[in-house]
């Protein structure tokens, strides 16, 4: 009977021995064949319109896509007639700009996009020189980070290009407040670059000439992404920007200066906001980075008027990079390293003399319809005031890498409205452009920035509008939380 038993008990261990056998197989086999899909299915997100929840999950774990389907460049007139907007979300003339949706899409996936990408990976643009350690001029410092990611790594002198550390030539600059400025000349002097300069920028609030108090900073080390930094101290700043400085005008609003203000700072908050949920820590536990597609859904995506003043920001810094041309064609882009700056002299002449870009978006912006009238010099003291003040407000960003981003794009933004509106209307004659290299290399990691932000919206927007709207219908579905663990796999085989 004992020997009956032992003899059933062995017979089972071997069913069951062979039942986990096959099973192991069988696991083996699905985890093949779903390694074997995954690049099937990257595949065809790539070729086609993705429609499924599966494929944005998938989307998470990868940082770019090709670009969707062109659009045929068209040759707009170099007129701007910027008043008409065609029915449908996103189609038509942007808003006060003079280029339609469609071929900012098709401009910015096949020209900019690529260049930019490039020019700020090289030796001049990728280090910026910050006041990382200001007091807040307007209440005390009580941010808190929760990561060590938002602390910002500083480069040793012997790391950035030597020729940045040469002090470059002051210039006195006759200050044009006050003046009266009644018209806007699109033209700037064709011998424009003359050296870079020290001077400071009016539209900001930094000196820009006190050397002993900056540090260089390597972006490509500390990129714009998610940090922790949240709660009252980053709201306050928020608020403060929109409610003191920059209030949201009214529907019927006949300002286009006030207008212009709001809807910079909105598209850049909509940019920043973007690069925040693309690399967010999805996992503190795990150190798991991915992109958090609901927080850019209810940060961004739900609000049109955000995307539209996205789109806004980015014609308006285009705008005043390709009124630059000649200054920033003829600039000196030396950092010691013969090859490199080459090659950056190069994908700059590529990105101001495409003929692509210039045939589909000659003008993207008509800044000579600014400041017109007799209240046209008081408006521009008032709204470059309340942007010197947006710029002091990045001294009491509480966290140390968003604050270096924070002066950053907000540099950029000044520089742009340096370059558009740099002109004295005394005697309609161009002013003679003056920048510092760190403005130039603002400007361009702005707009590159911008780019990247503008790319993400036309290429994810419409999937992630469509899940989350469906799971605002049902939440309680199961298909969402389903796609969203396979989502959560997916990340974790990368």
């Amino acid at each position: 009977m004992v020997k009956e038993d032992m003899s059933r008990g062995e017979g089972e261990i071997k069913k069951t021995t062979a039942v986990v056998k096959r099973s192991w197989r069988r696991s083996m086999w699905t985890i093949a064949l779903v390694t074997a899909l995954i690049p099937v299915l990257l595949a065809m997100a790539v070729k086609t319109e993705v429609s499924t929840a599966l494929t944005l999950a998938l989307k998470t774990a990868v940082t770019s896509r090709a670009a969707s389907k062109s659009f045929l460049f068209s040759n707009n007139d170099k007129s701007c007639h910027c008043s008409s907007q065609e029915s449908g979300k996103y189609r038509g003339i942007v808003e006060d700009c003079c280029c339609d949706y469609e071929t900012v899409d098709s401009v910015n996936a096949e020209v900019l996009h690529p260049l930019l990408q490039e020019l700020v990976k090289t030796p001049f643009f990728r280090y910026f020189k910050v006041k990382l350690w200001c007091d807040c001029p307007f209440w005390p410092d009580d941010g808190m980070c929760r990561l060590r990611d938002c602390s910002v790594c500083e480069c040793p002198e012997s790391e950035f290009p030597e020729p940045f550390k040469k002090p470059f030539p002051s210039d006195d600059v006759i200050c044009q407040e006050g003046k009266p400025e009644a018209a806007v000349d699109r033209t700037l002097d064709n011998r424009a670059f003359r050296g870079w300069i020290e001077t400071d920028n009016p539209w900001t609030s930094d000196d820009e000439t006190d050397n002993g108090e900056m540090t260089y900073v390597n972006l490509l080390l500390n990129p714009e992404r998610y940090t922790g930094y949240a709660g009252p101290s980053a709201r306050r700043i928020w608020d403060a920007i929109y409610t003191e400085n920059c209030p949201k005008y009214s529907s019927g609003e006949i300002c286009p200066e006030k207008k212009v203000l709001y809807k910079l700072i909105s598209g850049l908050h909509s940019s920043i906001s973007i690069h925040i949920a693309a690399d967010y820590l999805l996992d503190e536990a795990t150190n798991l980075w991915g992109q958090n597609l609901e927080l850019m859904y209810d940060r961004v995506l739900k609000y049109q008027d955000r995307v539209r003043n996205l789109y806004f920001a980015f014609l308006f810094v285009l705008r005043a990079v390709t009124k630059a041309a000649d200054y920033l064609e003829q600039a000196e882009y030396d950092t010691g390293n013969n090859i490199e700056d080459l090659k950056t002299q190069s994908l700059m002449k590529q990105l101001l003399y495409n003929p692509k870009l210039q045939a589909a978006c000659p003008v993207p912006f008509d800044e000579a319809k600014l400041w017109q009238g007799q209240s046209g010099p008081e408006l521009k003291l008032q709204i470059q005031k309340q942007f010197r003040n947006i710029s002091a407000l990045m001294d009491c960003v509480g966290c140390e890498k968003c604050r270096l981003w924070g002066k950053l794009q907000v540099l950029g933004l000044g520089t742009a409205l340096k370059i558009l509106f740099s002109v004295d209307g005394h005697n309609q004659k161009a002013q003679r452009l003056l920048l510092q290299h760190n403005e130039v290399i603002a400007l361009v990691n702005l707009l590159n920035r911008l780019s990247e932000s503008v790319k993400i919206v036309h290429e994810m927007g419409p999937s992630i509008e469509r899940l989350m709207e469906k799971q605002t219908a049902d939440p309680s579905t199961p298909e969402f939380n389903m796609w969203r663990r396979i989502r959560e796999s997916v990340l974790q085989l990368w």
